[in-house]
């Protein structure tokens, strides 16, 4: 439990200041950042033919579409082609083309969902050029997506898609990743391009070791909440997380970012309390959702600890013991909460309560969330929070000073519908048809909740999954990965075209009758509104998978 509250004063220690810099990050106000980095940009921007100019809501939106498309091609093609490619010294041959497709959507969209296991999947090259060239692309359009969100909500230009674009892989993915990548070899964590290994083991048997380029993959996997293992049990395997330490410092990474961002906003919006409040509001729940998580581990089976069967220490099913239930739960829940998706321990095997707490994570999409998308529907939800209150009191709502209208209510209420419609609509699919069906390991309550939850996942951009799902099929790879493009442009497309919408609008001046926005009243009201709209659309599939599991234990 030290170690637990040590993390987590460590994470709010570091919000503030992270939330600053990256406010100073992406100002195109002359900084000192600009002397640091400014040269190697300009290089960048001169030979990319990238003109630093303000773009519209379509020219951005544009830019960020069709890039990203393009990237998710390009990589197609790299998986596709990687047995007849260098840098392959274990002969892996080239994916399956539904395989190739899911996994270039996954890491082109942040969701880092993996049908394939990580070592014996790709090449040295797929990994370097496909897996962590998107690990860094991939969290730095959701990122530039927020800030220019963020500049239309305090009433200026969205900004450059392509300067946001390669800020935030300069200024802060970069530098931390480089700095982070050390750290881990430091800590145990191979970066090599040789082949496997062969070792002897104790019985006299030869045991062949994967290695590779893992501490560079490792560090933006976590800072750029992407979660793709390198290993096919991701953290849960000691290359990729030696010991307490590395543990420790890849929960720092997962939440850095996304805790950052609402002091981020405060300091461009210009108003510091209402950024405090945000981060107020999300840190409530995640603590509810971390304390329930932790007593449901330490629970286990109600059964076996009746029988005397449970150890002390907690369930440790699917667990390391170099973690343990506490630092496992807890791992847990900050990588749905951030929507990161890497794991360190098998999540098929957590109790229905903390299940059911993870899905909730990202059925929710706003317990901090990811980098940028996840704070996109933050600010969707004070909306939707400000719009009920004006409701309630029967005045036009007004956000930082602007009017929400019709139009900007009717972006929010699609963006808001479509999220459970992927969701709910697929695993009504795949229920239905023995494609789906067939994939499911265990029947019952869990067996819905492993399908809920891999197109919770996927939808989500969060990528982790209940592994007992067998989901290594033309089926699964083909539904998974529409649900994952469409999750993940369609918000924040929309979310955009809101801020757009408000930066066009002319202040409102602010009367006795404005409901403040920066004042415990409001967070409150915001809780409320996620947990009203989230219980509304998702608690009746939670009361039929983790929820009837838990009855019937």
């Amino acid at each position: 439990m030290l170690s637990i509250i040590l993390t987590l004063a460590l994470v709010v220690l570091l919000a503030k200041p992270a939330g600053n810099y990256i406010a100073r990050a992406f100002s195109y106000e002359t900084t000192k950042l600009d002397a640091f980095f400014g040269p190697f940009e300009h290089a960048v921007y001169k030979l990319s033919g990238i003109k630093q100019t303000n773009q519209s809501f379509r020219q951005y939106a544009s830019a960020l579409l069709i890039s990203n498309i393009f990237m998710i091609f390009i990589v197609y093609l790299v998986f596709r082609f990687q047995g007849s490619l260098p840098l392959n010294p274990s002969g892996i041959a080239g994916m399956d083309p539904t395989l190739a497709f899911n996994t270039a959507i996954s890491f082109m969209t942040n969701t880092n969902l993996q049908h394939y296991s990580g070592e014996s999947g790709l090449s040295y090259l797929s990994q370097m050029i496909g897996i962590t060239f998107m690990m860094f692309v991939a969290p730095a359009t959701a990122f530039a997506a927020a800030i220019a969100l963020i500049r239309g909500l305090s009433g200026n230009p969205l900004g450059n898609f392509f300067v946001d674009l390669i800020r935030s892989i300069t200024r802060v993915l970069l530098p931390i990743a480089f700095v982070t990548g050390l750290v881990f070899v430091f800590l145990g964590v191979p970066q090599t391009l040789d082949s496997s290994v062969t070792a002897k083991t104790v019985e006299g048997a030869d045991q062949t070791i994967a290695m590779g380029p893992v501490a560079s993959l490792l560090s933006i996997k976590e800072v750029g909440n992407n979660g793709g293992g390198f290993f096919g049990v991701n953290s849960a395997h000691p290359f990729e997380n030696p010991n307490g330490i590395s543990n420790l410092l890849q929960i720092l990474l997962m939440l850095l970012i996304p805790t950052a961002l609402p002091f981020t906003y405060g300091k461009m919006v210009g108003n510091a309390k209402q950024g405090r409040i945000l981060f107020a509001a999300m840190a409530m729940i995640f603590v509810v959702f971390l304390g329930t998580a932790l007593l449901s581990e330490y629970q286990g089976n109600p059964r076996l600890a009746e029988a005397g069967l449970e150890q002390a220490s907690g369930s440790m099913e699917g667990k390391e013991v170099r973690f343990g239930a506490a630092q496992s739960a807890l791992y847990a829940i900050v990588t749905t909460a951030s929507e990161t998706g890497a794991v360190n321990t098998m999540h098929d095997t957590l109790s229905p309560i903390t299940g059911m707490l993870a899905l909730s994570n990202m059925l929710l999409n706003t317990v901090f969330g990811g980098i940028g998308a996840g704070f996109m529907n933050i600010i969707m939800y004070a909306v939707i929070a400000v719009f009920l209150s004006g409701l309630m009191v029967g005045r036009t709502p007004e956000f930082l000073g602007k009017k929400i209208e019709g139009k900007e209510m009717k972006l929010i209420a699609v963006t808001l519908l479509i999220h459970p419609f992927l969701i709910l609509g697929s695993t009504a699919l795949a229920l239905y048809t023995p494609l789906g069906s067939d994939g499911i390991s265990n029947p019952g309550f869990h067996g819905l909740s492993q399908v809920l939850y891999e197109y919770t996942s996927s939808a989500a951009n969060n990528g982790s999954g209940f592994e007992g799902l067998g989901d290594a099929t033309p089926f699964w790879n083909i539904s998974t990965g529409i649900v994952m493009f469409i999750g993940r442009y369609f918000g924040i497309i929309a979310m955009l075209a809101v801020g757009a919408s408000l930066a066009s609008k002319k202040l409102v001046p602010e009367t006795i009758g404005t409901f403040r926005t920066d004042t415990s009243l409001f967070g409150t009201i915001f809780v409320g509104a996620v947990f009203i709209v989230g219980a509304l659309t998702f608690f009746p599939v939670l009361v039929l998978g983790p929820v009837a599991e838990f009855l019937t234990l």
